[in-house]
């Protein structure tokens, strides 16, 4: 699931893998990697808002609860909050054919090295690739363009996400 919340999310509702913070003159983001995907929180003009991409049973808050959306396919979104803060959002859920999926996921094997924040998961059996997550960042005075990864090697899926949040 795909959600977008106006307030801050507790960490402690997941196992984090791996984060890191960013700090600009008119905002800050952790970039948190997860158990359930990435946790995205972004604090700019007095606003907080926190992009989840989480498992469909996990226990997440409703209050203050913009988006919930299932992963699946190709979607858009887009919000304008009150204060001006403009968050646009595509994500997808891609299935591919085995020999593309591992073609890939040597690609994003290499882009775990350039990658704001990244985590290579335990695999299911030596043999199989491992599951992947990684977020890369593009940042200017006013915006944050972010990308998140999450490949599962199991079902030959990669979901991605491309974010852009400006002041």
């Amino acid at each position: 699931m795909f959600h977008l919340f106006g307030r801050s999310i507790h960490p402690e509702l997941f196992d984090i893998y791996a984060e890191t913070e960013i700090n600009q003159d008119n905002y800050s983001a952790i970039l948190r990697i997860c158990d359930s995907g990435h946790m995205i929180s972004f604090n700019g003009n007095g606003q907080t808002i926190t992009e989840l991409t989480a498992a469909r049973k996990h226990p997440l808050p409703q209050k203050k609860r913009f988006l919930e959306k299932k992963l699946r396919g190709c979607r858009d979104e887009s919000i304008r909050m009150d204060n001006g803060v403009s968050y646009q959002v595509s994500y997808q859920l891609e299935q591919l054919d085995p020999q593309v999926f591992l073609n890939i996921h040597e690609e994003f094997l290499a882009d775990c090295e350039r990658a704001d924040v990244a985590h290579r998961f335990p695999g299911g059996n030596r043999l199989a690739p491992c599951p992947i997550s990684l977020i890369r960042t593009d940042l200017w005075p006013t915006s944050m363009l972010i990308h998140a990864f999450h490949t599962f090697p199991e079902d030959c899926v990669v979901v991605k996400t491309q974010s852009l949040i400006e002041l």
